[in-house]
């Protein structure tokens, strides 16, 4: 099972459509949504609004600006159980889409075990998001 998480889907538009809060508002939408489908799968139901993900994110250390497309976002996350952040990588595209990857010490190996004692995909352990591009920031 792969999981795409898209917000919408995007043209190609540049980079003025990636933003720090752009890119963590939706690393948090859609995390919480797979997190607590992830949670569910493996016999600990819970709804999204229950994981309370906060993320920060940087795009390349401090001298580079927080925008625009790139391999070098990297955004510290925590979320409800954590109580250190993790840190997920992220590849963002210039049609303000993005491929994140969490920490496995976290979120888990690529795949866990459902209710049903079955291996599944962990839809956390990789993903890929689109970003509104009506969002605000």
């Amino acid at each position: 099972m792969i999981v795409v998480a898209a917000a919408a889907v995007l043209s190609v538009s540049g980079g003025q459509d990636v933003t720090r809060v752009k890119v963590q508002n939706s690393l948090q939408t859609s995390f919480a949504n797979l997190w607590a489908l992830q949670q569910t799968e493996t016999g600990h139901p819970m709804t999204p609004a229950q994981v309370h993900p906060a993320a920060s994110c940087d795009k390349g250390g401090p001298n580079v600006p927080d925008a625009g497309p790139g391999g070098d976002w990297i955004c510290q996350m925590t979320w409800t159980g954590q109580t250190e952040p993790g840190k997920f990588e992220l590849n963002v595209h210039a049609n303000s889409c993005f491929t994140a990857s969490g920490p496995g010490s976290k979120v888990g190996s690529f795949t866990v075990t459902d209710t049903a004692g079955r291996e599944v995909t962990n839809p956390v352990y990789a993903f890929d998001v689109c970003m509104d591009p009506d969002a605000s920031a």
